[in-house]
This record gives structure tokens, C-alpha cells and sequence, in this order.
């Protein structure tokens, strides 16, 4: 694999000189390379530059656990769709390199694992589907009807329903995951993005990316019960495992919001990169990661690292071109990162915040979710999926990134879609 490069060495804020390094925000002790190397215990290719080590630095609260992050490799499979590929990317967590390629998908924009890993959802974008496979044998289980340019998927915590956001819609389609059927369509608001549910399933989350609100559905009647203000384009949200607050990354404004989820109300943002796209916050509750991935004429590089307890950006670490989808394995040891314009995986250390390994998948990666069940390597698996609507023309998605909705700088032009 390609090293990947020093997160210190290229790195400058826009409207600083070349060269500058990122201006941390608290005092750091230093780590080598060499301790770097051994937390990911041999099992991934330690690639990040920087001689003797001098800046491999972690947040003081991550001392003890850059360390720790030696021993036993991650057991799992990381799923990536693969938007203008026409395809699913598995990873295997343990060695970092491809196991096979699930195609047939037409420009999946999302995939998602349910909760109890034993399933695995995509969407089409071009053929308005939801798509469920056995997440072992990667069998087709079935495919759904959605509305028009579905850009996001999720289960809920009891495996009972998923969820997809249709963008050209502005809608939420409720499927019944028993009986692969439709079982209500929910009005939310323009340009319906993405989507999570609270960890309580109570309540879903939506991002309404060609506005500038959070649409609540109440699980409990398929119902939206509430619109909250946060800012331009929110593009993804991501509760904190305790369910106490949401975080929404706003692509117009270069931002996170933060949502108290009892009160319903912004109780504060804060800067990031250019357009963010994806967050996610580690499992353990201790940091929030947002993908910054700019436009396609000007594509952002980095993932910035929030310490939830502060609400502070305490590092930006370099992950790739056009940073997009972001997830965390259930340890809280590594994150991984769609790079959507160099087609590639990083595989980001949270102990250290250095790129450990980078794998190449398919045609602009896009949406990511990890799965605890480990997929063996074998041949690509080929879907023939039932014919459905094509919404390629008008509606349809564009796969050429994000930008913040109405715009055409190398994003999506009217309503925004993919995610």
C-alpha cells in the first residue's frame, strides 16, 4: 500500500502559507514511531511518514491508550459502496485488505449493517432501492421500492424496521424488515439526507440537506414530530452513544452542530473543514469524527477530531481525497475513511491519529459501516437485482461528491443527495 502521509508535514488551514502545521489546541507528550508501529500489533502496515517520530503526538487523555491498542486484531468486516462503481467493498478489519466485491448495486450510495450484524442494506440510487442481503453469505434476502434518489439506510436498534431517506422526495420510506414491505412514507424536509436512530430507537434523526433543519420522527408512529434549526445543509447525524445529544455536520457552513435531544434545541456549533460530509461518534463517547471532503475542483483532505466532552477540535488529521463516509469500529480502536476522489480506504489509529494503512476499493467510495461478522476472502459476488424505477434522469443522483445544495462545484446541483 502506498504510505500515507505525515498528518503534520502538508497540512495548513485555509489562508495560511504552505507548510504550516496545524496550531494544536493543547499540549501533547510525544510518541515514537516505533510505539505507533506496535499499537496496531502487526496486523496493519504502520505507513505514516515522519522519520524520527518527532511529531507523532496524541491528546493527553489518549495516552494510555495508544498503547493499548496492541494485542488481538479487529475481528469484523468493514462495508464500503462503492457510488460509481456499481458495487460493495469488504474489508477485512484483521488485515486491511479486500476479501471480495458484492456487484450489481447501481450507484449504492450508502450501506449500512444492522445492529445485530446479521444483515446487510444498500441503497440504489439509480433505481430507487433498498437492498437486503444475509451479511455471512452475502445472499440477496430482497429489495424494496423506495422513493426517489434514496441516499441513506438504517435499521433500527430492534432489527424490526429500516429506514431510507429519499432525496429527490424529501420523504422517509419505513420498511418492514420481516416481510420486506413498504409500511409508510414520511414527509420531512427538503432534500432528505442522512438519517440515524436515537440508541433508545424512540426517535430517528434526519438531515434535510437542500435546507437547513433536523426533521424528528417519532418511531413509535412513523411520525415527524418536530423540525429543528441548525444551520446550512446539514448533510449526516450522529447521536452519542447515551443518546443525550445529536451531532450534525453542516456542509454550507463548514460546521457541527450540536442538538440537546430532550430540549430539541442547538446548543452549539463549531468549526470544521471545507463541507463536511459524514460523522460518527466512537463508541466510547470520547471523540466525534467528521469527514471534511470539499468540492471536486477543491477537495478537502482531512478528518477533523472532536473532544465531545469539550466540544473542541483537538486535531485534523490528513486522510485522503475528498474525505467522505466515516465509521468506528465497536472498540473505538480505528476509524475508517471513504476517500470519494482517490478511491481509497484510510484506516485512521485513534490512539495515535496516524494513518496506519490505506486500501484501494472501488469507483468513488462512498457511504461505510462495519460489520462484527468477518467475510472470508472469495470471488466477487454478483447480484441480479429485480428491475424498478431508473431515477438516473432529473431527481436522480449525481456521484461526482457533495457540495452544499444549489451549487455546482463539483457537488450536487438542487436537492443534495448521497452522504
Amino acid at each position: 500500500m502506498p504510505p500515507a502521509p505525515s498528518r503534520d508535514a502538508d497540512h495548513h488551514p485555509e489562508g495560511s502559507a504552505p507548510g504550516r502545521r496545524v496550531r494544536r489546541r493543547w499540549v501533547l507528550p510525544l510518541v515514537s514511531l516505533a510505539v505507533a508501529a506496535a499499537a496496531v500489533g502487526g496486523v496493519v502496515a504502520a505507513t505514516a511518514g515522519g522519520g524520527d517520530g518527532a511529531d507523532h503526538q496524541v491528546h493527553p487523555a489518549d495516552a494510555g491508550r495508544a498503547g493499548g491498542t496492541s494485542g488481538a486484531a479487529i475481528a469484523g468486516t468493514v462495508w464500503v459502496a462503492n457510488e460509481d462503481g456499481g458495487s460493495l467493498t469488504a474489508i477485512d478489519a484483521a488485515s486491511n485488505t479486500v476479501s471480495t466485491t458484492v456487484e450489481g448495486i447501481e450507484g449504492p450510495h450508502n450501506v449500512q449493517v444492522a445492529p445485530d450484524g446479521r444483515s446487510l442494506w444498500a441503497v440504489s440510487g439509480h433505481r430507487s432501492q433498498a437492498v437486503m442481503l444475509d451479511a455471512g453469505s452475502l445472499t440477496l434476502h430482497g429489495t424494496v421500492s423506495t422513493g426517489a434518489a434514496p441516499a441513506h439506510v438504517i435499521v433500527t436498534p430492534d432489527g424490526r424496521r429500516a429506514y431510507n431517506t429519499n432525496g429527490a422526495d424529501g420523504t422517509v420510506t419505513a420498511i418492514d424488515t420481516a416481510t420486506m414491505k413498504v409500511v409508510a412514507t414520511i414527509p420531512v424536509g427538503p432534500g432528505a439526507h442522512g438519517l440515524r436512530p436515537s440508541p433508545d430507537g424512540r426517535w430517528l434523526y434526519v438531515a434535510d440537506m437542500a435546507g437547513a433543519t433536523l426533521s424528528v420522527i417519532d418511531l413509535s408512529d412513523d411520525r415527524k414530530v418536530a423540525d429543528v434549526e441548525v444551520g446550512k445543509a446539514p448533510a449526516q447525524v450522529a447521536f452519542s452513544p447515551d443518546g443525550r445529544f445529536v451531532y450534525a455536520s453542516l456542509s454550507g457552513a463548514d460546521a457541527v452542530a450540536k442538538v440537546d435531544v430532550a430540549t430539541r434545541r442547538l446548543v452549539g456549533t463549531t468549526k470544521v473543514g471545507s463541507t463536511p460530509i459524514q460523522t460518527f461518534v466512537s463508541p466510547d463517547g470520547r471523540l466525534l469524527l467528521v469527514a471534511n471532503q470539499g468540492t471536486k475542483d477543491h477537495p478537502g483532505t482531512t478528518v477533523s477530531v472532536i473532544d465531545t466532552a469539550t466540544f473542541t477540535v483537538v486535531d485534523t488529521v490528513e486522510t485522503g481525497q475528498g474525505a467522505h463516509g466515516v465509521v468506528v469500529d465497536p472498540s473505538s480502536r480505528y476509524a475508517y475513511v471513504t476517500n470519494l476522489f482517490s478511491d481509497d480506504v484510510a484506516v485512521l489509529d485513534l490512539g495515535t491519529l496516524q494513518v496506519v494503512a490505506r486500501v484501494p476499493v472501488g469507483d468513488k467510495p462512498n457511504g461505510i459501516s462495519f460489520s462484527p461478522v468477518r467475510v472470508g476472502p472469495q470471488p466477487p459476488v454478483k447480484l441480479d437485482l429485480p428491475a424498478m424505477r431508473d431515477m438516473t434522469g432529473p431527481g436522480g443522483h449525481a456521484t461526482d461528491g457533495h457540495a452544499p445544495a444549489g451549487t455546482d462545484q463539483g457537488g450536487h446541483s438542487g436537492v443534495g443527495d448521497g452522504g
